[in-house]
Order: C-alpha cells, then sequence, then structure tokens
C-alpha cells in the first residue's frame, strides 16, 4: 500500500495531474458559460461547482510540487470534489433515466466526475488540514447549497426540473457525507499519515 502511495506522490505523477485538472478546470469554467452569463455578479462564485473543485486541488497539487501543505485548499478540495464528483455522477444518470438517452458528453462527465471524486480522496494520507479547516470547507460548502436551493443558482439540468425539492435534500446529506468522509480520513487521531517522497514542510497553521 504504501508503494502505491509513493507513487502517487511522485513529481511525475504530481505534474500529470495538474496538467489533467488544470484543463478539466478550463472546460469546466467553459461549460458553465451559458449559465455564468444569466447570472448575478454575487452568486458568481458560487455557480460552476465542479471546476472550482478542481481548482482548489489545483493549489493543493502546487502546493505538493513545492514539497508544502496548503491545509485549507486541502480541506476544500477533499470535501468538494467527492460531493461534486458524485454529484454530477447521480445527476447525468437520473438524465438518462428521466430521457432515456444519454450523448457522449453525458458519458464523459460520468467518467470524468467520478474520476474527481476519488482523486480528492486518494491523497487524503497527504494532507495536514485541522478540524477548523474542516469547519471551514463545511461553511463554504453548506454556504453553496443554500446558494443553489434557496437563491435558484443550481447547475442547470432543466429535464430535472420537477425533482429540484429532492435533488436538494439529497445534496444537503451529500455535503454532510463528504464532510464526515474528510474528517475519517484526516482529521481523526488515527487517520493513516504519509510524507511525499521528496518529504514536505507542512504549514499545520
Amino acid at each position: 500500500m504504501k508503494s502505491y502511495y509513493y507513487l502517487l506522490g511522485t513529481r511525475k505523477i504530481l505534474s500529470l495531474l495538474l496538467l489533467i485538472n488544470f484543463l478539466g478546470t478550463i472546460y469546466g469554467y467553459y461549460w458553465y458559460t451559458p449559465q455564468l452569463i444569466d447570472t448575478p455578479a454575487m452568486y458568481l462564485a458560487f455557480v460552476p461547482d465542479s471546476p472550482t473543485a478542481s481548482l482548489f486541488f489545483l493549489f493543493v497539487l502546487i502546493a505538493f510540487l513545492l514539497k508544502q501543505n496548503s491545509p485549507l485548499f486541502e480541506a476544500l478540495a477533499i470535501v468538494t470534489l467527492f460531493k461534486y464528483g458524485i454529484w454530477a455522477v447521480v445527476m447525468n444518470i437520473l438524465v438518462f433515466v428521466v430521457t432515456g438517452s444519454m450523448d457522449w458528453v453525458g458519458y464523459m462527465l460520468i467518467f470524468s466526475h467520478l474520476g474527481m471524486a476519488v482523486q480528492g480522496l486518494l491523497f487524503s494520507p497527504y494532507y495536514r488540514f485541522r478540524g477548523w479547516h474542516l469547519a471551514l470547507a463545511g461553511v463554504w460548502t453548506l454556504h453553496n447549497d443554500v446558494i443553489d436551493y434557496v437563491f435558484g443558482m443550481v447547475p442547470r439540468y432543466s429535464m430535472l426540473d420537477d425533482f429540484t425539492p429532492q435533488i436538494g435534500y439529497f445534496t444537503f446529506w451529500l455535503t454532510i457525507l463528504s464532510l464526515f468522509i474528510a474528517y475519517f480520513l484526516v482529521v481523526r487521531t488515527k487517520a493513516i499519515k504519509l510524507e511525499l517522497p521528496a518529504g514536505t514542510s507542512s504549514l499545520n497553521k
């Protein structure tokens, strides 16, 4: 197991993931362009959920490459990558159930978001965030739920509009699950802790 995590932490893998997530982040913001054009300025930061999650992870990867930790971004990344990765997978499956069809973009979104959810968890032994970092990530994520489902900024899946209340309820509990997983993998006393192969200089402040 340690050899597997050692491979994950090598500069080649970190650099490859940095490139993949950079391209995915750019595409994600592009995908949201039609909705962002119609979004009031005060809500802009809370609409493109998935690309913002991968943006958080970009900062984590950059810190790793610099032999550092960035605890707040680590907390935001693991929570939002898992939450919005799983959310997008479920939503696209629901689109298939409701419409009876799915184009190649839908399949691409399912597999890319599943990968997004998994990658945030895989690096958990290298994270160094504490309870208060996770609490701030929880505030951000729950606040985002309010913006989405109270103020109507939820990502647009018009064919699922009739199920918005149920989706909102599911999303709230998905947020809670994401926070619990982050606590279990990183914050609890018995959580597995490893150093990056090159060593890190942790900023546990």
